[in-house]
Order: structure tokens, then sequence, then C-alpha cells
């Protein structure tokens, strides 16, 4: 009986709120709160609906529209691409899908169809699994810090060249010793990305590997920004940027949103691939960079779409992102060229893609990654540093870290 008071005073109540004007609405909408004990927001949905029996229909629920094929169709593309977010993996499949074999026609469409966010949500319960958090070690340069200019505005570039560096390191479970490092330098207009390992922070070594991106790039090195690491702001960088008419900046001390582009490459180009274990020999420095010149390079730069942030737009306190679709490197550089001539470099680009199978890819750096990782697992692991004789305070001193490990030393 409450029940069908309460469906009549629905309808009566609706019929008086769809007439009513603004003002009264208000009133009304209290009224129905006080009475019915519903949340203001659930009472409005039931109030603006025009149908009287609306209310006594059950819910209606949308069932499953892509089928199982597609779906497998989508995780075939995400697990070898290396676990791309949905608005990369979207922008891929096109790509990726005449290697996929014989698929039919109506499955491929359907595949294509689906939307990004849906493929988030039918990708979510995997996409845990490889979760997993970044943690660096460089230290800051004091070095020629009046010399190098700090970068204090956004990219805004309209032409390759302009690119962001950063090291990151394979020292595993302890900081000592000598072991591996990435140098990741990413252009900012293309998302291209270059990776080579060197064997310790040494800026000889730094500027050695950075010299071999600069001539494996397929146009022009015009600028770099760096953190303010001892590695980047030294003497022999600086000298070899002006050898080179290379415009030298450097971010922000303590700000990481300064070289986000390269940021987000360590971990998609770097942890990604080779995680948080120990690197430290030669032998595995040389199989590492073989990796980045060769396969792993085409895979990120040919194959694996990237988004790139077109407009940004702050309205009060509230802030609006607006990307561009996703794109594949490549395709961002053959644009650029566009109604040019294209280089050399970027046209046999183009023409390896079109015979080169992404999938046989993917398996081929999956076989160097289990060649590296025997080689790194016949070197033991160094033991973490003995902890000091005085334990440690409860709470660090004024001054952080630093202060800690000052005390810790006295």
């Amino acid at each position: 009986m409450a029940g069908e008071r309460l469906k009549q005073a629905l309808r009566t109540y609706r019929r008086r709120y769809l007439k009513a004007d603004r003002k009264r609405r208000s009133g009304l909408l209290d009224e129905f709160c006080v009475m019915t004990g519903y949340h203001r927001k659930y009472a409005i949905t039931l109030l603006n609906r025009a149908d009287d029996d609306a209310g006594d229909k059950p819910p209606r629920r949308r069932g499953p529209t892509y089928s199982r094929q597609a779906l497998r169709v989508i995780e075939r593309v995400w697990k070898a691409a290396g676990y791309p977010w949905a608005e990369r993996l979207k922008a891929m499949l096109p790509t990726w899908a005449p290697w996929l074999g014989p698929i039919p026609p109506d499955v491929l469409r359907e595949a294509f169809s689906i939307s990004a966010r849906q493929i988030d949500r039918r990708l979510a319960s995997k996409k845990r699994r490889i979760k997993r958090r970044l943690y660096g070690r460089t230290k800051p340069g004091t070095l020629l810090r009046r010399e190098i200019p700090v970068k204090t505005h956004s990219w805004d570039v309209a032409e390759p060249g302009s690119a962001e560096v950063d090291l990151v390191s394979h020292s595993g479970p302890s900081a000592s010793g000598e072991f591996a490092w990435s140098l990741n330098v990413t252009d900012v207009h293309l998302g291209w990305c270059e990776t080579r390992a060197v064997l310790g922070r040494g800026q000889e070594g730094v500027v050695a590997a950075l010299d071999g991106i600069r001539r494996s790039l397929p146009f022009a090195l015009r600028a770099i920004d760096s953190d303010n690491g001892s590695e980047f702001i030294n003497h022999h960088l600086l000298a070899y940027c002006r050898r080179r008419a290379i415009q030298f900046t450097r971010g922000r001390p303590y700000k990481k949103d300064d070289n986000a582009h390269v940021e987000q490459k360590n971990w998609t180009h770097v942890r990604r691939i080779f995680g948080w274990e120990r690197y430290d020999s030669p032998e595995v420095v040389a199989a590492m960079n073989e990796l980045y010149e060769g396969d792993l390079r085409l895979m990120m730069n040919l194959f694996q779409a990237s988004v790139k942030l077109a407009e940004r737009r702050r309205v009060g306190s509230r802030l609006t992102r607006r990307y561009e679709a996703a794109r594949t490197p490549l395709d961002r550089l053959a644009d650029h060229y566009s109604g040019k001539a294209l280089p050399d470099e970027a046209q046999a680009l183009l023409a390896l893609r079109e015979g080169l199978n992404p999938f046989e890819l993917a398996q081929r750096i999956e076989r160097r990654l289990d060649a590296i990782e025997r080689v790194r697992s016949r070197r033991p692991e160094p033991r973490r540093r003995a902890a000091a004789r005085r334990p440690a305070p409860l709470l660090p001193p004024p001054g952080g870290r630093a202060a800690l490990e000052t005390a810790h030393a006295r």
C-alpha cells in the first residue's frame, strides 16, 4: 500500500514539477525529498521523466555489444605492443591489423569501432597486474649553472629537433659500484625517442652516447633540455653543444614537470622493458645497446602510437587539456614534411615499416630480453650497504634526507 501511495505521489509531483518555473521547482523538489527521503539528485532524475509509468518499468540493461573474437584481437595487439593505454591502442589497430593473419572482416570492423573508453573497461582487470613504481638516483650538479640557462617557458615548437634528455639508473637493490644507465632523448614535437645504455655516469660516456643518438635521428638535433644532474651540467656536454650549434637549457631544480616528455618515456621505453634489476657489466650494456639501436627503436617509433597535448586552457580554477589523435612518431614526421622533400632517412623508415611484421618484431624483442637476462644473471648482485652503527632516529632531523645522511656520517 505504501508503494502505491509513493507511486501516486511521484506522478502528482512530476506533473507539477514539469509545468513549474525554476523558482517553484526548487520548492517542489524540497517537499518531495522530505516526503520520500530520496537524495536530491535522484529525485531530480525521477521528476524529469516525462512518462508517468517510467518509474514502474525495470531499468534497461544493455547487453554486450562486442564479440569475444573482437576483444581477443584487441588483447592480442595490446600484449604484443607492450600494453599501451587505450587511446594509443585504438590508433595502432589499423597499422597492426594486416599482420594479424586471417581475421573475418566483420570481426575487424567490430574491433576498429570499439571506443577507447570501452577498451579501458575490458582490459581493466589485466592492467592491475603490471603497475609498478619508479624511483630515481640522480644527484644535482653545481657547476656551470650560470652558463646554462633555465627554460622558464613551456615547449612551443612546430618542427622536430627540440628534445629533452634524462638518465635512468639500473642499479637494482644497491647503488654501490658502477652500473648501467639508460640515456633517454625524446623529441617534443614528434614524440620520437632514442635510448642508449652507458656504464656509469661519466661525462665523456654520456656525451658519446648523445652523439650516437644525434647521428641516428632522422632529423637535425637543434636543442636539448636536461635536469640539473652533474652528468649533464658539465664542461664536456656544454662544449659539445656549442660545437654542434645545439641550444642547451636546463629545468628548474626539483621540478620534474619541466621535463615531463622524457619522464613519461622513462617508463614506457626503459622501466617497462628492463624493470628495476641491476645491470653492471660491459657485456650487458653492449646487449642493451643492440636492442636500443635495433628492434626496440623500430617498435617504439614506427609502430607505437602516442598522444600529444594540443591545447591547455584555464577557466577560473579549472584546467582543461585537449589532445591530438594518437599517432606514431614516424607518421608525425611524414606529416611535417607534407608537400616538401622527405629526407632519405624518413623514406627508408616508411618503406621498412611496410614490410615489417610488428608481431615478429615483438617476439624478437622478447628473445633479446631473455638473452640479456641470462647474461645479467651470471653475475651476483652486490649486497646492500651495511646499516650504520648508530640507530636511525624515529624522525628525520631538520633538512630532510640530506641532513639525516650527514648526521649518520658524523
